[in-house]
Order: structure tokens, then C-alpha cells, then sequence
């Protein structure tokens, strides 16, 4: 079953893809009902249509949305118990029947979340307006296919938020007080990646050299983010999930605010980057440059910009103390610094 989001199910890259497979004589269909932050109604769907169809295995196929569903109808599709007794909390991954967990093959179509090599999915709860994680180390695919051509076509809008996204991968990876020397370089280097090659691939789409190395830019921030995440995600989250804002320019726009918000505790962290990026003025100058990136990138400066018309701040304050990214901020969160650092995103 290749699942995919209703914006690339009628492109003609996605008729090829079929082509293919019935070429190589395999039984295929596909399902397309994925909306933009996915839900446990898009999951319900996916899960009857792989067993109505008998199917037995699962294409993952387009941007974050394609993927994380696909890894997820993959993993609940014989399970015995529902979809939220395998939230990402303690030990619940280990409630899954392993055995019945379907083999995926991961075809990335954007360069950011780099679900293609992550071991969990993120889904919103349509009634609590919560993104949730499901995690289980089978989610990580089989196979996973990056191929650059299929990137070429992304707007520039899309673009841009998705490379943002895996900046911020990498920027939170590197900036988490847990140890993990392998992430901090694989986050480093993902960092130099963006920093060379999103503006290209922004101003030429066609420029298959800079989508290359962008794919290869948002499998190392997924990879280094294994160390942990924090503020940025802990707040788009909640945020993406109650205003359905894009996830990675969410993230974007929240960047610069939680820079300052962590800075005493990554200064040091930061000022290392810097060099190794060679952009000059320390902390303060890595902050500068970010500001500039988000606005050469055409990112809003703010949520309000955004479209995050009068927020519910205190719910959103409630929903990032709660997310499991706030554990990986290497200065604690609490209500009142949450809120003063949502409140300076608005």
C-alpha cells in the first residue's frame, strides 16, 4: 500500500511510482487521505485500507505527513490494542505485538523531517487538539530511497520550512545538555549543510546538487535529534497541532526567541558553532544569522504573521510542559518562562 497526502497523489511523480511497481508485477494501491498534521482518523482509514486490500507492506511515500503515517498504519495495522496505548511514554512501545509490524520502505519527497530514518511518528489527537509520538524501534524503515529529483518540485514555501526544520533538528540536537559526542558532529555538520545549501536550492529548485545535500541534511538531524529536542518543538507542537500551522516554519519562526531564551546555558555551545560554520560575533552573531536565514527564506518574524490569530497561551504553556521535547531544553521550563518565551514569538 503506498500512502501518500492528497496534494502529491495526483502528480505525475506518483502515477510513475505505481507504474513502476505494476511493471514489477506487485499487487499495489494507494491511499491518500492524509491531511497536513495527521490524526488518528487519517490512521484509522490507512489501517482499514491496508487490510481491506490485503496488503503487506507499506510505501511511506511524500513529506513528514506521508511518512509518519505510513511508518504508523505500517505498525498498527495488526496490533491488538489502540492507537494511544503506544504513546511515547516510559515503556509502552514494548505493549506492541513486534512481530506482526509490517516492513516499510520510505520514499522522502521534501528534505526536513527526516522521518525516513526516525523510529517514531507524530500524530494529533483530533479531540484533545494534542500531537502525540508513537514510538517503537520498528518504525525505523527497511528501506529508505532519497532520491533529489523528487524534491525538485517543491514550492519554495515548502522549501524553505522544511530546511528550516531540519536546521532546527540539528540546532536543538546540538544545544541538548544529554551526552552523545556522534550527535553533536552529526548535528554539526547538518548545520554547515543547511547553512550552504538551502539558499541555493531556494533561489533553484533545479539545482539537484543542493537537494541532495539538503536530503542528506535532514537524515542527520533526525539522527542526531535521537540526543533530544526541546523548546522549539515543545512549543510548535501544541501550536501546529491547535492552529494546523506548518511544522517547520513553526519552528522556524520560534528559532530566534528560544535561542535567547536557552542562551545561558548553549552560549558556550553556540559560540562553537559559529566557528565551525564561520559565521563571526559568537552567540550573538549565530543569532544574527539565523534572523537573517528565516527572512532571506521569506519566514514570518512572528506566529501572529503566522496566521496564530489570539492564541490560547495558556493552553499552548500547558501542551509544551507536557511534550516530551521539553525534557531535552537545556534550561528548564517552567509555566511563567514559558510563557514569557511564547509570548515574545506572538
Amino acid at each position: 500500500l503506498l500512502i501518500t497526502d492528497r496534494g502529491l497523489a495526483g502528480m505525475e511523480i506518483t502515477q510513475k511510482t505505481l507504474d513502476l511497481l505494476d511493471e514489477a508485477g506487485l499487487g499495489r494501491a494507494i491511499f491518500a487521505d492524509v491531511d497536513p498534521n495527521p490524526n488518528e482518523k487519517n490512521a484509522e482509514a490507512g489501517v482499514t485500507a491496508y487490510l481491506e486490500g490485503g496488503h503487506d507492506g507499506v510505501i511511506a511515500f511524500g513529506g513528514g505527513s506521508g511518512l509518519d503515517l505510513g511508518k504508523l498504519v505500517a505498525f498498527l495495522a495488526r496490533q491488538t490494542r489502540p492507537l494511544w496505548d503506544f504513546e511515547d511514554i516510559g515503556d509502552w512501545w514494548t505493549r506492541a505485538n513486534s512481530d506482526v509490524i509490517a516492513p516499510i520502505v520510505a520514499v522522502p519527497t521534501t528534505a526536513g523531517t527526516g522521518s525516513e530514518v526516525g523510529r517514531a511518528s507524530v500524530i494529533t489527537n483530533s479531540v484533545t487538539e494534542e500531537k502525540k509520538i508513537i514510538f517503537h524501534p520498528k518504525f525505523l524503515p527497511t528501506v529508505v530511497i532519497c532520491d533529489p529529483e523528487l524534491t525538485i518540485g517543491m514550492p519554495k514555501f515548502i522549501t524553505a520550512g522544511t530546511g528550516l526544520d531540519a536546521f532546527a533538528h540539528c540546532v536543538e540536537a546540538f544545544s541538548s545538555p544529554h551526552y552523545h559526542p556522534m550527535s553533536q558532529g552529526i548535528a554539526l555538520e547538518g548545520m554547515r549543510l543547511v547553512k550552504d545549501y538551502l539558499p541555493r536550492a531556494y533561489a533553484d529548485g533545479s539545482d539537484i546538487e543542493a537537494r541532495a545535500q539538503m536530503m542528506s541534511a535532514a537524515t542527520m538531524g533526525a539522527t542526531a535529534f535521537q540526543k533530544g529536542l526541546g523548546a522549539i518543538h515543545a512549543l510548535s507542537h501544541p501550536i501546529g497541532a491547535i492552529y494546523h500551522t506548518h511544522h517547520g516554519t513553526t519552528n522556524a519562526v520560534c528559532m530566534p526567541a528560544v535561542l535567547q531564551f536557552n542562551k545561558i546555558a548553549i552560549c558556550d555551545d553556540i559560540k562553537r558553532a559559529a566557528n565551525y560554520l564561520d559565521i563571526r560575533g559568537g552567540f550573538d552573531g549565530f543569532c544574527e544569522y539565523v534572523d537573517n536565514l528565516n527572512t532571506s527564506l521569506g519566514i514570518p518574524k512572528t506566529l501572529t504573521e503566522l496566521g496564530v490569530k489570539d492564541p490560547d497561551i495558556k493552553r499552548i504553556v500547558a501542551g509544551a510542559l507536557i511534550d516530551p521535547s521539553t525534557g531535552g531544553n537545556p534550561v528548564v521550563m517552567t509555566e511563567e518562562n514559558t510563557t514569557k518565551l511564547l509570548l515574545s514569538c506572538i
